[in-house]
């Protein structure tokens, strides 16, 4: 019986973008061959080698380890490796590299991208890699880049460093085309400032390691740690009418059962969400009083149902009573009160 076929694809594949699903699709192709299935294995650096050799030029997460490495089996991968860049590994020579790839792996092909580079200094290249492999006895396949037709018809190749810039422009819609799916930001919720339930639009405040998009205000999908799934309003950025510091994402889920002020079935603080981003409201501006914040966010809400397809009339909205307390800008709500007598 023949050897298994073992392809290998390398990189930082933050994000799992249509280019990195293209590498995990070539890599199955080569392994897979005359009706033999093969071992696709996906090698991915986390966190990106830049946090140890250029901190200060290190790139904003687009996904934790698990998520990338669940996209990366979804993809095609039977088995996704994580490579820790400490200083053994990137010490290595390119021909160290491969050496300890060959040793440890025993590949049939390599598969990557036009621009792949790798070991001490990144001074291995394609061509170099090409040469080892006739040296080692593998092969190795190129995919050239994937181009992503954008909502402004313009054609770009699919890159992580795409991504992110559509995001710092909260172009949500655009970094789902590259991505092949709605860019999802996952969390821990923490305790804020608590003003939403006192506003009448309660929201969990989400702490993320991954790249927070432009301030502004967006259509989501909430997804519980229990399963279930939410629309949701979610609001990015400092909260400028209340004279906020530090940029938030901050997630109001739409016609959630309630108990209290808990989520039905979740603790008040400290569970897991994740929160798949649709698509861009508005921008983040300051109001001039707590009650015209209140009124565009019941419009905001109306908007989110609209772009979302959840039935508008679903959950009627009613200006809620403010409420003064300590965890708010007490001044602020009580001459919105006031105004309301």
């Amino acid at each position: 019986m023949p050897p298994l076929r073992t392809a290998i694809t390398i990189g930082n594949f933050d994000g799992v973008h249509a280019g990195h699903q293209a590498l995990v699709r070539r890599a199955r192709e080569v392994a897979d061959v005359g009706g033999t299935k093969g071992r696709v294995i996906a090698m991915t650096f986390d966190p990106h080698p830049a946090i140890k050799t250029r901190p200060e030029a290190a790139p904003a997460r687009l996904s934790i380890y698990d998520r990338r490495a669940r996209l990366l089996e979804e993809a095609g991968a039977d088995e996704v490796v994580r490579l820790t860049p400490d200083d053994q590994l990137l010490s290595k020579s390119p021909e160290e590299f491969v050496r300890w790839l060959v040793w440890r792996y025993k590949p049939s092909s390599i598969v990557e991208g036009q621009d792949f580079c790798f070991g001490r200094g990144r001074a291995g290249n394609i061509t170099s890699l090409a040469a080892m492999g006739k040296e080692f006895a593998f092969e190795v396949s190129i995919v050239d880049p994937v181009e992503v037709s954008l909502s402004n018809h313009l054609a770009a190749p699919a890159s992580s460093t795409l991504v992110r810039w559509l995001l710092m422009q909260g172009r949500v819609g655009d970094a789902a085309l590259v991505l092949g799916r709605p860019y999802e930001l996952p969390g821990t919720v923490l305790r804020g400032d608590r003003r939403g339930r006192l506003l009448g639009f309660p929201t969990a405040n989400l702490s993320t390691e991954c790249l927070i998009p432009a301030d502004g205000v967006y259509a989501g999908e909430a997804l519980l740690p229990d399963g279930r799934t939410f629309h949701a309003a979610v609001s990015i950025g400092a909260r400028p009418t209340f004279n906020g510091t530090g940029r938030r994402a901050e997630v109001h889920l739409l016609e959630v059962p309630r108990a209290g002020d808990c989520i039905e079935g979740l603790a008040e603080y400290g569970w897991q969400m994740s929160v798949r981003l649709l698509a861009w409201v508005r921008d983040d501006v300051r109001f001039e009083s707590v009650q015209t914040l209140v009124a565009q966010m019941g419009r905001d809400c109306q908007r989110v149902r609209m772009l979302v397809g959840s039935p508008v009339a679903s959950r009627p909205h009613h200006e809620p009573k403010l409420v003064v307390g300590s965890d708010v800008d007490n001044d602020a709500v009580e001459t919105v009160n006031a105004q309301k007598v």
